[in-house]
C-alpha cells in the first residue's frame, strides 16, 4: 500500500534500512493482529522506546547508525533510536520521517547546545504527528497519544529551539557524528549542533 504524495518518506536508504531482513520481520511482527495506522505506530513507537537502550542512559556500544544495527544491538543514541522507528513504521507503509530539537545541555560532557532526534509519522486521521521514542526515565516522559504530543523534552530556554519541517532523511550531520565515533562518551563529547 503506497501513500500518495508520501514516497520519499516511505522509502528504504542505507541508514533507514527497512528492506534488510530483520527489520522487515520486527516491522511485521509489531503490526501482526492490528489495525490501522494508529495501533500500527504505537507499537513500534512502544517497542523502539522501550526496549532499545538509549546509549548514554545505558553507558552502551557500540554507537549505532543504521536501523538494523540499532536492532541487532538493541542501543541508541536518540538519533539511531529514530532512524529505527522510521523503518520500523516505513516497513508497514507509513510514512515517517525526522524532527529535530535544538537543546541546552545540562552535564559537564559535551557541546552546550546539541540536536535532539525524533519523529514524525503521518497518520492519516491527524496528517504528521511527533513522537520521541528516546526512552523514558525519570525526569523524561514521552508516550503516543494522537493528536497530542507528549515529547520527551519541550524547548524553552533561550536558543534552545523546534527546528522547522520533517526530513525525510536524517540531517548530514547527525549520519557524520555517529559514523565518526566508536564509542558512546566520544559521541557526547561530539553532539552535533546547528543553529536554526
Amino acid at each position: 500500500m503506497k501513500r500518495s504524495g508520501h514516497e520519499e518518506f516511505l522509502r528504504a536508504t542505507s541508514v533507514i534500512d527497512h528492506d534488510n531482513p530483520a527489520v522487515r520481520k520486527k516491522a511485521l511482527t509489531l503490526a501482526e493482529g492490528l489495525s490501522g495506522d494508529v495501533e500500527i505506530s504505537r507499537a513500534c513507537f512502544v517497542f523502539v522506546r522501550d526496549e532499545i537502550r538509549h546509549s548514554w542512559d545505558y553507558r552502551a556500544n557500540p554507537v549505532t547508525l543504521s536501523a538494523s544495527a540499532v536492532l541487532e544491538y538493541t542501543t541508541g543514541y536518540c538519533f539511531a533510536k529514530s532512524h529505527l522507528l522510521a523503518a520500523l513504521l516505513r516497513a508497514n507503509a507509513i510514512p515517517a520521517g525526522f524532527c529535530y530539537q535544538r537543546l541546552k545541555n545540562h552535564g559537564d560532557i559535551g557541546p552546550v547546545f546539541y540536536l535532539h532526534g525524533l519523529n514524525a509519522v503521518w497518520l492519516e486521521d491527524y496528517g504528521w504527528y511527533r513522537v520521541d521514542a528516546r526512552g523514558n526515565r525519570p525526569d523524561v516522559h514521552a508516550a503516543f497519544t494522537p493528536p497530542k504530543e507528549c515529547l520527551a523534552f519541550v524547548p524553552k530556554e533561550p536558543g534552545e529551539a523546534d527546528l522547522t519541517g520533517v526530513f525525510s532523511d536524517p540531517l548530514p550531520a547527525v549520519v557524520n557524528v555517529l559514523s565518526t565515533f566508536t564509542d558512546y562518551l566520544d559521541v557526547r563529547r561530539n553532539l552535533p549542533d546547528i543553529e536554526e
